[in-house]
């Protein structure tokens, strides 16, 4: 084969692929509708977040989040809102809802993820990037959570296991309506990798049962994380600290208080199944062990 057919075939082929990897860009979508905070903390962590144009309600984080539209919440997400928008992929969880439906028939793709554990963590990242046009830095940030997780339970490896109870519902300003962490939330799966026992993951139980404060003292739980009354200020969330721990000071036939064992939850990342997990585990690590992990 002659130099200049080599030069000529060769360029052919440059040529091919840089039309493969226009055609590729063109294809990912440009404009971005999420509709709960782990979505949206996901595709900023795969960095697209400056092609996400709108946002559930009770997104918060990152800080760019909170100036853009709001297209109602992960159980109702309003199609109408979403379809001004002009979206060119829209993702949302399994739900009482019938956006889905709704937006295709505007012709307005969407993704379902799952929601709730944390496998889902990890399938809802992959399920996302994909047709978000995230590439190989959605196996790279799975592959960074996983190893990051692996530290910590490698961390506290051979220490007495403490049992742990967590709480995310109650009835403000007060210790009553508690709604507790029980089977199959991540939540509990994070307890675990952290070096605790949930006191409430038994068959049976539901995902987050209502418990009594006589449950509570049943329980017996060495440590007790209150992740249910949470404010959305700086200012907000240490005066709630306060209160939550003050509330809980009264309750002396409670292990867990005679131990000083109350962890207050100021940080929406207990609350949202999405990339900040590690986060969540390097709390419990340190509140359940004293272990400071590196980041």
């Amino acid at each position: 084969m002659s130099r200049a057919i080599r030069h000529a075939v060769l360029s052919v082929a440059i040529w091919c692929a840089v039309l493969q990897l226009v055609e590729l860009r063109a294809a990912a979508p440009a404009r971005i509708v999420s509709t709960s905070p782990s979505i949206t903390e996901t595709l900023f962590a795969l960095g697209l977040g400056d092609r996400v144009v709108g946002v559930s309600t009770y997104c918060r984080h990152p800080e760019a989040v909170k100036t853009l539209p709001k297209v109602g919440t992960f159980l109702r997400p309003d199609a109408e809102v979403i379809a001004r928008l002009r979206p060119d992929l829209v993702i949302v969880h399994a739900g009482p809802h019938d956006v889905v439906r709704q937006l295709g028939v505007l012709g307005i793709q969407t993704v379902t993820v799952d929601r709730g554990t944390l496998p889902s963590v990890f399938s809802s990242i992959r399920a996302i990037g994909g047709p978000a046009g995230a590439g190989d830095r959605t196996e790279r940030l799975v592959a960074e959570l996983e190893q990051h997780l692996a530290k910590v339970r490698a961390a506290v490896a051979g220490r007495s296991r403490k049992k742990v109870l967590l709480i995310v519902g109650r009835r403000p300003g007060t210790l009553s309506d508690l709604v507790a962490v029980g089977t199959g939330s991540y939540l509990g799966d994070l307890v675990d990798i952290a070096g605790g026992v949930n006191v409430l993951s038994a068959p049976g139980v539901s995902e987050y049962p209502r418990i009594s404060m006589e449950t509570v003292i049943r329980l017996a739980p060495d440590v007790i994380v209150d992740a249910g009354d949470m404010g959305d200020t700086d200012a907000q969330r240490l005066r709630k600290e306060k209160a939550t721990l003050q509330l809980w000071s009264t309750q002396t036939t409670v292990g867990a208080v005679r131990a000083r064992a109350i962890h207050p939850v100021m940080s929406d990342a207990f609350v949202v199944p999405g990339p900040r997990v590690v986060e969540v585990a390097d709390t419990l690590a340190a509140w359940l062990h004293g272990i400071e992990m590196p980041r």
